[in-house]
């Protein structure tokens, strides 16, 4: 047995990444997942990964024989800071891989730094707190039964649901989710394009994005935007991707009727057994909601904030 030190491998940084180095990126992501029980990277860092026009710097960590053993993402387009995810793969841990890359981060930002660890490891919260990040926002994963009774979605009078029109709904949409979420960090700023991106993923489901609109005029009041979960070795689990609600029509129980339309859907349409979604800690009015409709905390995910 040698007691010599672990040779920590080499971080390189590029702008762009070649199809092939995506493969990698991913596959490695898939390995950290597999074993940690949560994906490393959320979805918006996936479809940048994906979108060969995506400004971003990747750094990428390599052992000697060339096996990507880690790779972080640093997402510089966001105003509010450097988003950063970062990732090491199972077979590469302790060995000083993930603070090599963690060095790379902080040599590369360029302004505040804002990094999400999923599924809050012990081993992310102990290198945040090494690095002089602060724990600064959790995200919770709630999960739910939909073998467990729903109940009846109850509309409010003059509200009915119909299913997105893409290109016909698109703009009304996006400003509703704007109002819906003006204070949220990142679901308020979607733009055209970032719709655009998730229409064309292959799990996108008009039937599964329910639109609650007033029947004289039109209007858009709310919605439940419905996500399936399909991965090759996992049980499918539904979602609700995005639920949101008029600031104007916060009464009458709608957002209750349509987290509960949708669920109906994800079992009676898609088959589906078990749903999640994710609401911020300090939305307690959220959190509150989803727990009296039988949700309960399955993990939570914490966004670190340095500078």
């Amino acid at each position: 047995m040698s007691n010599a030190e672990p040779t920590v491998d080499q971080v390189t940084r590029a702008d762009r990444l070649a199809p092939d180095e995506v493969t990698e990126v991913l596959a490695l992501a898939r390995a950290a997942g597999d074993t940690d029980g949560a994906d490393p990277f959320d979805e918006h860092t996936l479809l940048r990964l994906r979108d060969p026009r995506a400004a971003a710097v990747h750094l990428a960590a390599r052992a000697a024989d060339g096996t990507l053993s880690g790779y972080a993402h640093l997402d510089t387009t966001d105003p509010g800071g450097v988003g950063v995810e970062l990732v090491v793969h199972p077979a590469y841990r302790r060995r000083g891989t993930g603070r090599a890359l963690a060095r790379g981060v902080l040599a590369a930002a360029t302004g505040p730094l804002r990094a999400w660890a999923h599924g809050d490891h012990p081993s992310a919260a102990a290198l945040a707190v090494d690095l002089g990040f602060n724990r600064a926002r959790v995200l919770w994963q709630l999960r739910r039964p939909l073998t467990a009774p729903l109940g009846e979605p109850r509309l409010p009078e003059g509200v009915t649901l119909r299913a997105f029109r893409p290109g016909a709904d698109d703009d009304a949409w996006l400003a509703l989710n704007a109002r819906a979420f003006a204070e949220h960090p990142e679901q308020g700023r979607w733009t055209a394009e970032d719709l655009r991106l998730r229409l064309a993923e292959p799990w996108f489901d008009p039937e599964g994005f329910l639109l609650a609109v007033e029947s004289g005029s039109g209007r858009l009041v709310g919605f439940h935007w419905t996500k399936v979960h399909e991965r090759a070795g996992s049980a499918r689990i539904g979602e609700v991707y995005v639920l949101g609600v008029d600031p104007a029509t916060h009464r009458g129980g709608l957002g209750r009727a349509l987290t509960t339309a949708g669920l109906a859907y994800l079992r009676d349409r898609r088959g589906l057994d078990r749903v999640m979604l994710y609401v911020d800690e300090s939305n307690t009015a959220a959190v509150a909601l989803y727990e009296r409709l039988g949700f309960a905390r399955w993990s939570g995910h914490v966004n670190y904030h340095l500078g």
